[in-house]
């Protein structure tokens, strides 16, 4: 089998799995060269932000509909991992019903070993938490509903 066909093959049977990232490697000349490659998938996802509900064609043939967020949500700027605390057992950034102010430090992303602050963009009170601690998440993915 080529290695585009075991490429292809693996990315059917990653939808089929619901898998997002997926690591392979190839060893060649008795070990000499590797060649490491990572899949990633971003899952689909239709989040709109407002407060009307979806129409029958904005749904068009999908069976299940995303939650529909209202209010301002505060999306990841990059893939990684979400902590809602800045270490295990301390006190979280932010609380649902808590007020922030723009400049706040609501979460951190996790990326390439770098610890990145997600600060709020405006004041107001956090409706809703739409990820949990230690989460995967994807790039433009809600993280933070602020009211």
């Amino acid at each position: 089998m080529s290695f585009r066909a075991t490429v292809e093959s693996m990315s059917k049977i990653m939808d089929d799995m619901g898998i997002t990232e997926l690591n392979l490697e190839r060893q060649f000349l008795f070990g000499v060269y590797r060649k490491h490659i990572h899949l990633s998938k971003q899952q689909a996802a239709a989040v709109a932000v407002s407060a009307a509900a979806p129409t029958i064609s904005e749904l068009g043939n999908t069976a299940k509909c995303e939650k529909q967020i209202s209010g301002y949500a505060l999306k990841s700027p990059m893939v990684g991992v979400v902590y809602l605390a800045p270490e295990p057992g301390a006190k979280a950034f932010t609380s649902v019903g808590a007020s922030v102010k723009a400049g706040d430090t609501v979460a951190l992303v996790e990326a390439m070993k770098t610890f990145n602050p997600i600060k709020s963009d405006k004041d107001g009170v956090v409706k809703e938490i739409l990820v949990s601690d230690g989460q995967a998440v994807e790039f433009d993915q809600p993280l933070v509903v602020i009211e």
